[in-house]
């Protein structure tokens, strides 16, 4: 049957109850409280015609041609950089799938092995803070091609809403980190509309909270997901949530 995007509204309602004193609704904000006490659907939700895109031919040519942008806007990029200041450790493993020509690690930090994932070797090719790359269509072949328990972070900027297989990627990010490690997706809400898959371009951005909390809960490898709402200027740039889950 799926999970419409009615249904999904009304779980995602059921979670942020906002609390009637203005300091603590500021204090908290609403996007955060959508994973305080989700109610997931017992079994997996989605179904395949939810993780369908309206531009079904070959990622691998779409993404063929080098974009040196960002895809978010400045205030979000720097956002996203402050709150890797914050949590990352000199010396730390860390996957970025989906990833480009840049992954907004801060300039300071001093990483130990760190991976780039992605889908254009030329894009791969000019982030100077990877130790290594690896070109693959993870909508092809969702196998990561690394050992188990290799990394203490995985970052995913911007992406999440463009692999269409997340039940396998996700269990693929379960198994490559350490125990106690930490995956990161950020999400805002640009996006190549024709390759990001359907229920995405149906829901907001509280839903998409929730749906990507969602595939931490179903991969059965992580403690419950939180969310930090990070957006820089919220309704004046680009919103920037953290959806975040440590490893059993």
């Amino acid at each position: 049957h799926g999970f419409s995007p009615s249904s999904l509204g009304r779980t995602v309602a059921s979670t942020r109850s906002i609390s009637s004193s203005p300091l603590r609704a500021e204090t908290q904000k609403i996007a955060e409280k959508v994973l305080l006490n989700p109610q997931w659907p017992a079994e997996w939700p989605y179904t395949a015609k939810d993780l369908e895109r309206m531009d079904e031919s070959s990622d691998g040519l779409f993404y063929e041609s080098p974009r040196l942008v960002y895809h978010i806007d400045d205030a979000a990029v720097a956002a996203i950089t402050e709150y890797y200041t914050q949590t990352f450790q000199d010396g730390e493993d860390v996957l970025d799938i989906c990833s480009s020509w840049v992954s907004h690690f801060p300039k300071d930090w001093k990483g130990g092995n760190v991976v780039g994932l992605g889908m254009n070797e030329f894009e791969l090719s000019k982030n100077e803070r990877l130790s290594s790359y690896n070109v693959k269509d993870l909508n092809q072949d969702p196998t990561f091609p690394y050992d188990d328990e290799s990394f203490d972070k995985i970052t995913c900027v911007v992406s999440v809403d463009y692999l269409t297989r997340p039940k396998e990627i996700f269990a693929e990010i379960g198994r490559v980190l350490k125990p106690g490690g930490v995956a990161m997706l950020s999400i805002s809400n640009r996006c190549f509309p024709t390759k990001a898959w359907n229920l995405w371009m149906q829901t907001n951005d509280l839903e998409h909270i929730f749906i990507a909390g969602s595939f931490f809960h179903y991969s059965g490898l992580f403690q419950p997901p939180s969310c930090d709402d990070i957006s820089p200027n919220p309704g004046r740039s680009d919103p920037m949530y953290i959806i975040k889950a440590v490893k059993k």
